[in-house]
């Protein structure tokens, strides 16, 4: 159940400058919407219209909204597949030398391997093996899917220009927004702001960028 927040007051629907509009550059136009449906059609819209950088804001995951901005899949989970690889290889490698081979190599030292036998164990024991190339495994997918995660969003960043608007403090709560952003090659102001009127818009509002 989605509580409205009543003590939220927004400015009345239009194509409303933020503050400072004079001396800072435009960041791009936002668009306010009522319900998912509305959001899913104007999502669609703008694909079609061929804009490139633009985004969906909503307060909770909207089935098919990715279908509707034409979101292809990243290369994230093919980076994740080939580190977790790398550590089932690189584990089974370092057990395999330090407990089955006896010649050295150079890793800023010389390290040397050393045959360890254990009540008849095989040098090479596979199930002995799987616990240390489980957990490097796991470790290096785990950190190439969060640092990767975090590289392709640009994140971290402490606040964003959409954060200015008093409207969009509504995205946590019952409001859907559209923005598409000034440095689209198809933006133009005036354009932008009229075609995002025609989808049903509640209002249009111009964002201006963070002083730097």
């Amino acid at each position: 159940m989605t509580t409205i927040d009543t003590s939220i007051t927004t400015p009345e629907p239009g194509i409303t400058p933020a503050t400072g509009a004079d001396t800072r550059k435009l960041y791009g136009l936002i668009a306010e919407f009522e319900t998912p449906g509305q959001v899913l059609e104007a999502a669609d819209e703008v694909r079609r219209a061929g804009y490139r950088w633009w985004d969906c804001c909503t307060p909770f995951p909207v089935h098919g909204l990715d279908g509707a901005m034409g979101i292809k899949p990243t290369i994230l989970p093919i980076m994740v597949f080939f580190a977790g690889m790398t550590g089932t290889l690189a584990a089974f490698v370092l057990q395999a030398f330090t407990n089955a081979a006896d010649f050295s190599i150079w890793a800023l030292v010389w390290v040397t391997g050393y045959p360890y036998l254990i009540s008849g164990k095989p040098l090479i024991s596979m199930p002995a093996f799987i616990p240390v190339m489980f957990e490097v495994t796991i470790l290096l997918a785990a950190t190439t899917c969060v640092f990767g995660m975090f590289t392709m969003n640009g994140l971290p960043r402490l606040h964003h220009p959409l954060f200015n608007s008093d409207r969009f403090r509504r995205v946590t709560d019952d409001r859907f927004f559209v923005v598409i952003e000034a440095r689209d090659p198809k933006f133009f102001k005036t354009r932008t702001a009229t075609f995002l009127e025609s989808l049903g818009a509640v209002s249009v509002e111009e964002i201006e960028e963070d002083d730097d």
